[in-house]
């Protein structure tokens, strides 16, 4: 099962649910732990994992042969992301508006558009105390963080549960980070901007057809409009976690919560039984 942990705001507490409760899972089976927020990564400040492998992330980036050329535009023309465009008799490569399609060599008429790899990021590999543990690194400016998650997720392991710490917002890494998932687990806090992020987050979730669930952090701050938001819904509430200073000075320590307050290992292990129930209870009625 791959369960994703996301939220719409960020600094909700998304990589404190997802160590916890991969942490928690770690003495009752085989865990894999992914963390897809690669522009900004902190998940192995917890779980302090050995990296064992590194891999280089490329995109195809447009190479222009001039000498075969005709400036007829057709690149330009197909170019979605405004990339690459033709000015008299000369083609301008905007790599950093790249996505790597690759249309602009395909549909060339002239064949003179070869494609050259540009390095944006990186995956590393590695494992902490028998759970495996996978990250992604996008280099510093750049804008492309789909193609590094993509490989992030490529080292999925279909034989482990998965838990993958998501980047905060609505926009295309979370996106793609989440699809795929067999449930969502949405953090969030009460407070009229935890509520306004979260109303995005579970419009995706539900775009994606992914079911979602909601984790409410540092309840006693703010007011009940998420609980009545989330039961006008029908979207479960699976946890709540007080706000505590005891809570945030580990978390300021990079030490888990589950090895910082031993008993919430109970509590996560709760977390996800609930979870798989609802999954199993979804693909019983499909």
């Amino acid at each position: 099962m791959i369960i994703s942990v996301a939220s719409g705001k960020g600094g909700t507490g998304k990589t404190l649910v997802a160590t916890s409760m991969a942490l928690s899972l770690k003495d009752k089976g085989k865990v894999q732990l992914l963390d897809c927020d690669v522009e900004e990564p902190n998940a192995h400040i917890f779980i302090k994992p050995v990296l064992i492998r590194k891999e280089a992330v490329s995109i195809p980036i447009p190479k222009v042969d001039e000498t075969r050329c005709n400036y007829c535009g057709k690149c330009a023309e197909v170019c979605a992301y405004n990339a690459i465009a033709v000015i008299k008799e000369k083609v301008l490569v905007f790599p950093e508006l790249c996505h790597g399609c690759g249309a602009c060599s395909y549909l060339c008429p002239e064949a003179a558009i070869s494609e050259e790899g540009k390095e944006i990021g990186l995956v590393e590999i590695g494992s902490s105390n028998g759970m495996e543990f996978v990250h992604g690194k996008l280099n510093v400016g750049e804008a492309m963080a789909p193609p590094v998650i993509r490989k992030v997720k490529e080292h999925i392991n279909p034989k482990r549960t998965v838990i993958v710490d998501v980047s905060p917002g609505t926009s295309c890494p979370v996106v793609e980070s989440i699809k795929g998932s067999d449930f969502c687990l949405l953090v969030t806090e009460p407070t009229p901007f935890g509520l306004s992020d979260l109303v995005l987050a579970v419009e995706v979730a539900r775009k994606l057809k992914v079911p979602c669930g909601v984790v409410i952090n540092r309840t006693g701050l703010g007011d009940g409009k998420v609980d009545d938001y989330c039961y006008g819904e029908g979207i479960p509430i699976l946890l709540t976690i007080p706000l505590d200073s005891g809570i945030a000075y580990l978390y300021s320590r990079g030490t888990p919560l589950v090895e910082g307050i031993p008993k919430w290992k109970e509590t996560f292990l709760q977390l996800f039984s609930n979870i798989k129930e609802i999954v199993d209870g979804r693909d019983s009625q499909d």
